[in-house]
């Protein structure tokens, strides 16, 4: 079962979530912003993972640290529930279009961690979510989860798109990276034999 709960308690952030890879993209997830809530429900369901996410932060102040440690959280989550990656396919892509935009993701589960964000956001908001935190939330995701990660704006001029194709390409991309390649279950997908 390639599943894991994490909790996480700081004076800015409570996080309780758990993520089963091998679900079917169910998600329950209050993180106390709406916007981010509707990203991580794409996020699950393109990517088939269940996804159970609560987090009580310090909202009063800003977005910033809930979206930070939501990120670590699940980079934690997934880099727990692969273990020592044995059997999976290490790599993904996608292209995602989504009416005027495009987002190409891909990544490689390397242990090694890298972001490569070449994304413009036209809007400094969505609602009350400031945009820039979707980077914040990848650079946790990949600090947790070491893997060399890039996403990349091909088009777009509407920011909800943008963000919106990021994490449902985001889905689709590690959807792939986890699936498990049935020629090779018993090794790990690197010729050092260790990720």
């Amino acid at each position: 079962m390639r599943q894991a709960k994490i909790k996480r308690e700081t004076k800015e952030t409570q996080i309780q979530l758990s993520v089963n890879l091998d679900g079917v993209g169910k998600a329950n997830v209050q993180t106390g912003c709406g916007f981010l809530d509707h990203m991580l429900e794409l996020f699950a369901r393109h990517g088939d993972f269940d996804l159970q996410i609560t987090c009580r932060g310090d909202t009063q102040v800003d977005y910033h640290h809930s979206v930070e440690d939501i990120g670590i959280c699940l980079g934690k989550a997934f880099e727990q529930a692969l273990g020592d990656k044995r059997g999976i396919a290490r790599y993904g892509q996608f292209l995602l279009p989504m009416d005027e935009t495009l987002v190409l993701c891909a990544c490689d589960l390397s242990g090694r961690d890298y972001l490569g964000w070449r994304v413009e956001l036209p809007a400094a908001k969505v609602g009350d979510f400031d945009t820039e935190l979707a980077k914040e939330f990848w650079l946790g995701f990949v600090r947790s989860c070491p893997g060399s990660i890039h996403i990349r704006q091909v088009a777009g001029e509407n920011t909800h798109h943008i963000l919106e194709a990021v994490f449902k390409g985001m889905g689709r991309t590690l959807k792939a990276a986890v699936a498990l390649d049935a020629k090779h279950l018993d090794e790990i997908p690197s010729t050092k034999g260790l990720l």
